[in-house]
């Protein structure tokens, strides 16, 4: 077992991949251990959590390469009324609710509570499969940068 403490800083992308497919909230993990498509087996001690995509091991033939499992999603297309996407991002988030924030799109989780707001709002959305990566105040993980003062 090949131990794992951060990802290759400048992987050779000639080079084909192998894929180490895990779900959001393991790769979300510092302390993990994984099978790669080809049975190679990695323990996972990190700095900070992987990446969809990144490169953590490589060797003169191959890299290994997270590949976050998709996910049921709701997407909410901003091109519609992009000018709606902070009050929306604040609706779903005073849910406790994570969301993702892409240029043309935003993600939540496909969740009844998610749904029933966006009804509410009349906002409209489809329900889809995506990669689902969370901003990083999702969860408190930010608490430290706004100060001891925010507590919920």
């Amino acid at each position: 077992m090949q131990l794992i403490h951060s990802p290759i800083a400048a992987p050779n992308a000639s080079l084909p991949e192998v894929a180490l497919s895990v779900e959001r909230l393991i790769v979300a993990k510092r302390l993990w251990r994984g099978v790669a498509a080809d049975g190679t087996e990695f323990g996972f001690e990190l700095e900070r959590p992987l990446r969809n995509g990144e490169t953590f091991w490589q060797t003169r033939t191959q890299r290994y390469v997270i590949a976050q499992q998709p996910e049921s999603v709701i997407e909410i297309d901003l091109s519609i009324a992009p000018s709606a996407a902070a009050g929306i991002g604040w609706a779903v988030g005073n849910l406790h609710l994570e969301l993702c924030a892409e240029p043309t799109r935003l993600l939540a989780l496909n969740e009844p509570a998610v749904r029933q707001l966006l009804e509410r709002l009349q906002v409209p959305f489809k329900s889809t499969t995506a990669i689902f990566r969370p901003g990083r105040f999702a969860r408190g993980a930010a608490t430290h940068e706004l100060g001891p003062s925010h507590r919920h």
